[in-house]
């Protein structure tokens, strides 16, 4: 659903969408097209994903500092101001601590090794809501109003394309790090929207052909009717149908809907092997609809804008053995600390590196246009991102970049590398699995280029 004209577009961006995707074509283990010895219904002998494998570690790892960092060869009468755009209210709330943590755990570990361009980074945080308030266009312009260089949010594609004109069309930075509708790589952004989580066309693909590898061979879907619902939806749909599958039902259900009756009795009476969850916190209300009606949770699938920690929400085992994505890597033990120390109450670890990425990003691109202007930082976050000395932090990246040396910073994200569309090239999406508890555990990572 797009909100906005797009009056024009970066020519770089469309090379993009030309470029495909490529991935493990073993998704999960096995074929990725169900095997003619499959021909019994999954939904009747009850579908089966691969074992787990273990653990990622697929995450840069923070390496030790040693030695002094030599001073900035910048100087800024205006120091560095980011601000957040993150949800602490609506139908995303729960993914607003971790990505503020990320982002606060940046802004520390950027000023503890002397800031950017020898001052402190400042940062204001201001709340997203969701699509059914005004809260984020109030929000923007109160960052703006403060002389932020970039804003760092919204998580919600769907939120991001009604402040996106606000924000690019002030001159300053939107640098996202949860969007993933595909419609932001060919938005005439004057050059200054950016993002750490890659476009739905990879979290769509690795979803769809892991479904099949689970045996299904047909899905149903219910779907939030917006821009990151239908899009990622698209994606999954052209996945599993390529590889062999089909989509029986897709039923929507549109922002601020309190009753889902109808879309699960329509999408159980197509009886598919497996059913896709593309929502928000919706899945609250719909997860009972299903297991009440018989469905086992071994058959949903859950995606990034609900594969949380429900252990206070549904009965023991409600959950055990549905599965769900996030873009990303799986965030090491040493980067949980980390965010536990800003925030201790964190239950969920969603979006927290692409965020500190963030952070780093900015303040590097900073660092290296020597100047704390929007327009200047857009014009070096590509360079910071590419074609250096590989480095994981902003300290050890803006040692080098002191020293006259290009840098390539790869991050808790992942791989950073960006396209001239401020998209990442190349991703990681982590595959989860539900215990008892109704908490998620790491199982996979699948690795993916744009």
């Amino acid at each position: 659903m797009t909100l906005f004209p797009q009056a024009g577009t970066r020519a770089a961006k469309l090379t993009v969408l030309g470029i495909g995707v490529a991935f493990m074509a073993t998704a999960c283990g096995g074929s990725s097209t169900p095997t003619a010895s499959e021909s019994t219904t999954a939904a009747a002998a009850g579908i089966a994903c691969p074992a787990p494998e273990g653990g990622g570690g697929a995450a840069a790892s923070q390496t030790a500092e040693t030695g002094s960092i030599p001073p900035s060869t910048g100087t800024t009468d205006t120091p560095l101001r980011i601000g957040s755009l993150l949800p602490t209210t609506g139908s995303l709330a729960f993914l607003g601590p971790p990505e503020i943590a990320g982002v606060n755990l940046g802004i520390e570990e950027v000023n503890k090794a002397g800031g950017v361009l020898g001052k402190p980074v400042e940062v204001i945080h201001r709340d997203s809501g969701d699509t059914k308030t005004d809260i984020a266009t109030q929000s923007t312009s109160a960052l703006l109003g403060q002389g932020v260089s970039a804003v760092i949010g919204a998580a919600s594609s769907g939120v991001s394309k009604t402040v996106i004109n606000q924000i690019t069309g002030a001159g300053v930075i939107q640098f996202s790090p949860a969007n993933t509708s595909p419609d932001f790589t060919t938005w005439d952004d004057k050059g200054l929207y950016w993002r750490t989580a890659p476009s739905d066309v990879l979290q769509g693909k690795v979803l769809g052909n892991y479904m099949a590898t689970c045996g299904a061979q047909t899905v149903g879907m219910i779907v939030l009717n917006d821009a990151y619902g239908t899009g990622l939806a698209k994606n999954i749909k052209s996945a599993f149908e390529s590889a062999g599958g089909q989509v029986v039902a897709e039923e929507l259900f549109n922002e601020g809907d309190t009753q889902f009756s109808s879309q699960v009795d329509k999408v159980i009476a197509a009886k598919p092997d497996a059913i896709a969850l593309i929502t928000f916190d919706q899945a609250k209300s719909i997860v009972p609809l299903m297991t009440g009606k018989g469905v086992k949770p071994t058959q949903m699938f859950l995606v990034d804008g609900n594969t949380s920690d429900y252990s206070k929400d549904f009965q023991a085992g409600t959950l055990k053995g549905a599965r769900g994505t996030i873009p990303g890597t799986f965030a090491q033990e040493d980067f949980k600390k980390k965010l536990l120390a800003i925030d201790p109450a964190l239950k969920d670890y969603s979006y927290a590196g692409e965020s500190y990425d963030a952070v780093n990003l900015i303040a590097l691109a900073a660092e290296s246009a020597k100047s704390t202007k929007g327009v200047d930082i857009a014009a070096k976050l590509k360079e910071v991102s590419e074609g250096g000395e590989k480095c994981t932090s902003y300290a050890a990246c803006v040692t080098l970049l002191r020293e006259g040396k290009d840098v390539d910073y790869d991050g808790q994200s992942g791989p950073v590398t960006f396209s001239d569309a401020g998209d990442p090239t190349e991703a990681y999406i982590g595959i989860y699995e539900y215990q008892d508890d109704n908490k998620y555990k790491a199982i996979k990572e699948e690795f993916g280029k744009l």
